[in-house]
């Protein structure tokens, strides 16, 4: 039997008429929740500002830095590799500490280091500041919205939720329009450095946020402690695979760098593969027991933590969720790769400049996002209803329909055309926003439906936009040094490849047509 968080008996003895319809026993009242959920909306809004103000200012950097496009790729990507990483740590940290104090230190930390991406003076300051963005970032996603959930009652949960993301749509346009109008009226150093700004203020508002009581974790210090003082034979019972790997990875590198069926590098990356997986190994293994034996709250969060395993696991005993998987990663590639490379590609291609840039893509991308992911969404329930494949189908044809008019858009000179080319990409392109996260909830048990979507967010993010930036750059500079295309020309070309990849997922998807019907009677089952 799996341990449970209990709560204070000053919590438990609160009269009823004390917690509000809206406000959980966080907010007392439904006034301060509505308070909390705007203030953790503005927060998000400046999140994602932050986070695309880098896509406004490539052209700038790419001159200024003197960068190659591969380098302003993965400085594009730096945040997403890191964020995708650190969020389930910083989640289950989040569980452990204070969740005011968790989102107070990453909105701290992310906003310090846009500010300081205005000082930098080459590639590597520039992605090292880009990548604790992506730590600050990860710190407050998964955390603020575990703290609404706890502000609002479940029949008020989604609404309340979906006001949140309101400030990711904002705030994503805002980065890019707002740094392309700062940077072109100060440089770009003073778009880093005041969007950075407002979350010093944020974060101090943050730390003051009331949440329900807890039971105080046993500090960090002492869970170690605790742990480590079990003995020898426990330690060297965790450290088995660690060790046994490390000495098969010795062994076969160092035989066949010796016998020179390899280079002595490879016999060296070789041995360090095999030491990875063994950290990654007695990690899985040590990092729930070592949180079992603190506190209650270490014991839910040492659940999460299986749950997430788990979720891993169950992602290979459902097809449907493997075409989901697959496909989502290739069709993130493709919508986040234009993102990423709109602004140079409008700047090099049009002749556009960084202001222009911000409010041509930023209002018609927006409009044709925002309406294709209602239509898409409520198109893919109405087909639902009359056939299990709808919300499937929806997806993928998103995709095959987009295709198309992403391509007419990259090759077209007509400028008379470019609004409703982009309008059109991005209506096409949002179809699956909603669909696909309800498929994956309606094949998978609901006791393991948060966890398998922390899995997919997880695999779409570094197996696909955290690709796209570095990789379209990395084909633009080579089409320049191999076959002398014009910086314009090789960005026009190296694009070709998203809708592409985005025609293939959505293909991908679509495959999910023969097993969801099966998947889905199979949960209905347990």
């Amino acid at each position: 039997m799996r341990p449970s968080l209990s709560v204070t008996p000053a919590l438990n003895e609160r009269p009823a008429a004390a917690r509000s319809e809206a406000g959980g026993p966080a907010g007392g009242s439904r006034a301060y929740a509505v308070y909390a959920l705007g203030l953790l909306t503005l927060i998000n809004f400046f999140n994602y500002a932050d986070r695309n103000v880098v896509f406004a200012v490539f052209e700038p950097l790419k001159r200024d830095l003197q960068l190659s496009d591969q380098q302003l790729g993965w400085i594009g990507s730096a945040y997403i590799i890191v964020l995708s990483l650190a969020a389930l740590p910083l989640g289950v940290l989040g569980d452990l500490r204070t969740r005011r104090g968790v989102i107070a230190w990453g909105v701290g930390l992310w906003s310090l280091f846009t500010s300081l991406g205005g000082a930098v003076r080459g590639f590597w300051q520039l992605f090292v500041c880009r990548a604790m963005v992506g730590v600050g970032e990860a710190g407050y996603g998964p955390v603020s919205q575990a703290l609404i959930a706890e502000y609002f009652r479940e029949k008020r949960r989604a609404l309340a939720i979906g006001v949140y993301s309101v400030g990711m749509a904002l705030g994503g346009v805002a980065g890019v329009w707002l740094g392309g109008l700062l940077a072109e009226a100060y440089g770009w150093r003073f778009a880093f450095l005041w969007l950075g700004v407002p979350g010093f203020v944020l974060a101090v508002l943050a730390s003051q946020l009331r949440e329900p009581q807890r039971r105080p974790p046993t500090p960090i210090l002492t869970t170690v402690r605790r742990f480590t003082t079990t003995g020898l034979r426990t330690a060297l019972h965790y450290a088995a695979p660690l060790l046994w790997l490390a000495a098969l990875g010795a062994v076969v590198g160092g035989t066949l760098s010796f016998t020179r069926v390899v280079t002595a590098d490879m016999g060296a990356a070789l041995f360090g593969a095999f030491i990875g997986l063994g950290v990654v190994w007695t990690v899985v293994r040590l990092v729930p027991a070592a949180l079992r034996r603190t506190s209650a709250a270490g014991a839910v969060a040492a659940t999460a933590f299986e749950e997430f395993i788990e979720a891993a696991t169950t992602v290979l005993r459902v097809p449907t969720l493997i075409w989901v998987f697959v496909g989502g990663a290739l069709v993130t590639f493709a919508v986040n790769g234009l993102i990423a490379w709109a602004a140079s590609f409008m700047q090099r291609v049009h002749g556009f400049s960084v202001s222009d840039v911000g409010r041509e893509f930023g209002i018609w991308g927006l409009t044709g996002g925002a309406l294709g992911a209602l239509v898409g969404g409520r198109f893919a329930d109405r087909l639902f209803e009359r056939w299990p494949g709808g919300r499937i189908a929806v997806s993928g044809a998103g995709f095959l329909l987009g295709a198309p008019v992403a391509v007419w858009l990259i090759l077209s000179d007509n400028l008379k055309l470019f609004v409703p080319l982009v309008f059109g990409t991005y209506f096409f392109y949002t179809w699956y926003n909603g669909p696909l996260s309800a498929v994956i909830f309606d094949v998978v048990p609901a006791a393991v439906r948060s966890s398998v979507m922390g899995a997919f967010l997880l695999f779409s993010h570094l197996a696909g936009d955290a690709v796209a930036p570095p990789l379209i750059g990395y084909l633009s500079d080579r089409l320049q040094m191999v076959w002398h295309l014009s910086p314009d020309q090789a960005l026009r070309r190296a694009m070709l490849l998203l809708p592409a990849v985005g025609l293939v997922g959505g293909l991908v998807i679509l495959l999910g047509l023969r097993t969801v019907r099966t998947d889905m009677a199979r949960v209905g089952s347990l």
